[in-house]
């Protein structure tokens, strides 16, 4: 029996809208990679040029680790969707096997480590600057994987790195810019946390990963929490030690607006949400989203930040957005 038009139509609809799904959930993807990478870093910066009392840094590192645990355990939930299971399967992974909970105490610490070093470098770096330095953490990653996974790399994969390092280097020889709202930064200061806190990212990343390949079938979100737990903690063991005394004489929420807590849930829930979405974006598609990010963070900066684009960070960016692209190619050993 032969179809009708109206049949055959409506299966070609249903057809190319089955297919058209992975397009466009690749390009959601893109774009919330994009937002995250060159948003939380734009809105850090301006959140720290604005005039008036400025927030105390170490507590938006500690609010979004909260905030992050909390949205974890809530995800945890609705995997089970019961009150006691849930509270039966937290203790049994977390209190019950305390020796697996532990495993995220060093990569938790360096992770709230780099959270603050990243407020630093950014009070101290332009927007467009810490973004084409911040992508050292690629360069460490890598280096990290090869010492702690045994990963290896192909000659296009140490080529495109040499050209990130360069490309990096030829970005700090720009010329000075003195941002009036914030006179006192520290370009040298700046420099050496977005240094660390690239180290940083690379090893405890890939610290992570071994930790992970080494859970079995434990959940992605359980071990979220786990670093939640310790994030919390030594966030705020950091945030008294550091600034105790100007939080007892202020309050925590000294000098907070709503660009501030803007900031804290893009720390909380940007994360969370790449790790949603970034299942649906292979290597090609995060390089593309690094670089589109870099050029955002560029325009903007000339725009928001009268950032002034000199040949040298102009020449760096290129070779860093090319060494992302060469990085992320399917490489043949």
């Amino acid at each position: 029996m032969m179809k009708s038009d109206t049949t055959v139509s409506i299966e070609k609809e249903k057809e190319m809208k089955i297919t058209s799904e992975p397009s466009n959930l690749k390009y959601i993807s893109l774009a919330v990679l994009i937002f995250q990478n060159a948003g939380l870093i734009l809105t850090i910066r301006y959140s720290r040029t604005l005039k008036g009392d400025m927030y105390i840094s170490s507590t938006a590192v500690f609010l979004a680790e909260i905030l992050k645990l909390l949205a974890c355990l809530v995800l945890t939930f609705t995997e089970v969707k019961s009150f006691a299971s849930w509270m039966r399967y937290l203790y049994n992974n977390i209190i019950a096997d305390p020796l697996s909970t532990f495993k995220v105490a060093i990569p938790s610490f360096i992770y709230v480590l780099q959270n603050n070093l990243q407020f630093i470098a950014i009070s101290n770096l332009d927007a467009a600057t810490f973004q084409v330095t911040y992508q050292l953490k690629i360069l460490t990653t890598a280096l990290f994987s090869v010492l702690m996974l045994n990963k290896s790399l192909t000659k296009g994969q140490w080529f495109s790195l040499f050209l990130l390092f360069v490309g990096v280097a030829l970005v700090q020889f720009q010329p000075n810019q003195v941002n009036n709202s914030l006179t006192s930064q520290n370009p040298i200061v700046g420099l050496t946390a977005v240094v660390v806190s690239s180290l940083c990212s690379g090893f405890a990343g890939v610290y992570f990963e071994k930790i992970l390949k080494g859970s079995g079938n434990v959940s992605i979100w359980l071990r979220n929490i786990q670093l939640g737990i310790f994030g919390a903690l030594i966030g705020a063991v950091g945030m008294i030690a550091n600034d105790g005394t100007k939080i007892k004489q202020n309050g925590l929420l000294f000098g907070y607006s709503a660009i501030v807590w803007f900031v804290i849930f893009m720390q909380a829930f940007g994360g969370l949400l790449v790790a949603v979405v970034v299942k649906y974006a292979d290597n090609i598609l995060k390089g593309f989203a690094t670089s589109f990010a870099i050029l955002v963070s560029c325009i903007v900066s000339i725009y928001a930040f009268n950032f002034v684009l000199s040949l040298e960070f102009v020449a760096g960016s290129i070779l860093v957005i090319v060494a992302i692209y060469i990085y992320s190619l399917p490489q043949n050993k």
